[in-house]
């Protein structure tokens, strides 16, 4: 690998990295790529060609991903953990959250059940494809 391409994946990493810390905040485009320091367009591109997927839905399945948790380990409201993970309103969480995972966030609840498993292998095996 050469110097270049190992210094695009840093900077493809480092915004990354601020998605997974801060995912519950309105994160956009231009912000992610003034953390890469790299044009907006030219972000959206490499990233894609880095991870496979979209700065955005990246960060639209770490929030899932979290719903999951927050549905499974708590009796919290759909609506507020909807709100806590970022999400704007209760009809694209739950329209983002099926697309995901293929099913409704009720759903999910009544099915799931608390694991006494690490959380770093129940997110492992429930992580969502895409």
């Amino acid at each position: 690998m050469n110097r270049a391409v190992e210094e695009t994946n840093r900077r493809m990493l480092r915004a990354r990295d601020a998605m997974d810390r801060a995912y519950a905040q309105p994160l956009d485009v231009p912000a992610l790529a003034r953390i890469a320091h790299v044009s907006q367009a030219h972000f959206t591109r490499t990233f894609r060609a880095t991870f496979g997927e979209t700065p955005h839905r990246y960060l639209q399945r770490r929030r899932v991903e979290r719903a999951m948790f927050l549905l499974r380990e708590t009796d919290r409201s759909v609506t507020d953990i909807c709100y806590e993970v970022g999400f704007g309103s209760p009809g694209t969480f739950s329209r983002t959250f099926h697309d995901i995972v293929g099913r409704s966030p009720r759903t999910y609840r009544k099915e799931a059940t608390p694991t006494g498993v690490p959380t770093c292998f129940t997110m492992t095996w429930t992580r969502p494809s895409s």
